[in-house]
């Protein structure tokens, strides 16, 4: 510690400066209930990272029987291209039926992608974690009800400023 009038180096516990009679000031005391506060935060942030990592399974087993139902429906011997129900032949070929079955495939991996990224990211404490899992909050709110369950409490726990402070203390 060092005198704010003259600079002399102090003795822990002086209470003046011997030089100039300058009265030392005070530590400054730590926050109060700051690790309890940082350990209540982190067991948040485990839970709701754990949470994003089961999202992310229940996403693509989801995922699977929705397809199966749409190849099926799409493409199967009652499917609404077979060939028998659209007067002798159907469609030439099932293009648009492939381009749907393809669009749902990556609209899968996407958002179980972005579940892992997000789980993952909120584990390990990362700043990139908190923006993907507040991203991927957002895109499931419209997913009733389990994505808008989850997607309110990640940002009720990672918004506003107390929690991004603490987050960047973790």
């Amino acid at each position: 510690m060092y005198c704010s009038g003259c600079g002399l180096v102090l003795a822990p516990g002086q209470g003046f400066c011997p030089k100039c009679g300058r009265p030392s000031a005070a530590p400054v005391p730590p926050v109060p209930g700051l690790e309890f506060q940082l350990q209540n935060y982190s067991g948040k942030v485990r839970a709701l990272g754990v949470v994003w990592a089961i999202f992310a399974g229940y996403c693509i087993l989801r995922g699977l029987v929705w397809m199966g139902f749409a190849n099926v429906f799409l493409n199967g011997p009652f499917g609404i291209w077979a060939g028998e129900h659209w007067m002798h032949g159907g469609f030439p070929d099932n293009s648009l039926a492939m381009a749907v079955m393809q669009f749902g495939w990556i609209l899968i991996i996407v958002q179980a992608g972005m579940a892992l990224c997000a789980a993952w990211g909120l584990l390990k404490h990362t700043q990139w974690g908190r923006i993907v899992a507040i991203v991927a909050a957002c895109l499931s709110l419209l997913k009733f009800p389990f994505g808008t369950a989850i997607g309110i409490w990640t940002l009720v726990v990672l918004l506003g400023y107390r929690n991004s402070t603490l987050y960047e203390q973790l």
